[in-house]
């Protein structure tokens, strides 16, 4: 057969597939899919982990180390919340969207651009900024997958924090981050800033 021939018979095939053909193709296809997507929730999770979170030093030598400072790192009852269970939404499509907003610091991680504690300390008020701000955004999502108005018992409260959760719960304007800033690590010089408490 020459090559001519050949590229005709091939053509022919190509603009009308044998049904065999066709089904090979249909079931390649979804098992590339199953893999590809098996592959693709595998990477998601393993990035989605405080091990992960802390394998660079920048986050392992500076806010690591003042999160396990806190009691959402230690605490009587021992349930922790980890770096993902505050900067990571639950919800699928919110998961992606911050896994792609996460690529700026990955962006930062390559370039050294927060790589010592001074370079960190220098950005912390713009990194706390754009995370609170995101937080405020989302009515903080995350905060409430473990924390929830609806489930407080405020009298088992300390006064002045079930006089602050029932106003705001009343109110319905306030989310965790408006009062609850720097629970888990340093709040950055906010001197500059009018109006800050």
């Amino acid at each position: 057969m020459s090559d001519n021939n050949f590229i005709k018979s091939y053509w022919k095939m190509l603009k009308k597939p044998h049904q065999a053909t066709l089904g090979t193709i249909l079931a390649m296809g979804f098992v590339f899919g199953i893999i590809f997507w098996g592959g693709f929730n595998t990477a998601m999770e393993a990035s989605n982990t405080e091990t992960f979170c802390i394998s660079c030093h920048e986050m392992e030598n500076n806010v690591y180390q003042e999160y396990k400072e806190t009691i959402h790192y230690s605490n009587r009852s021992g349930v922790r919340a980890t770096c993902p269970d505050c900067h990571v939404p639950d919800e699928w499509t919110h998961k992606i969207v911050r896994k792609i907003q996460a690529s700026k610091e990955l962006w930062g991680k390559f370039t050294g651009y927060v790589d010592t504690p001074d370079k960190f300390n220098n950005h912390r008020k713009e990194m706390a900024l754009r995370e609170w701000k995101r937080m405020k955004g989302n009515d903080s999502q995350e905060c409430r997958n473990c924390h929830n108005f609806d489930y407080m018992d405020f009298s088992e409260q300390g006064k002045r924090s079930a006089v602050q959760h029932s106003t705001a719960l009343a109110e319905g304007d306030k989310t965790c981050i408006d009062c609850h800033k720097g629970i888990a690590h340093t709040l950055p010089d906010m001197s500059d800033i009018e109006g800050w408490h």
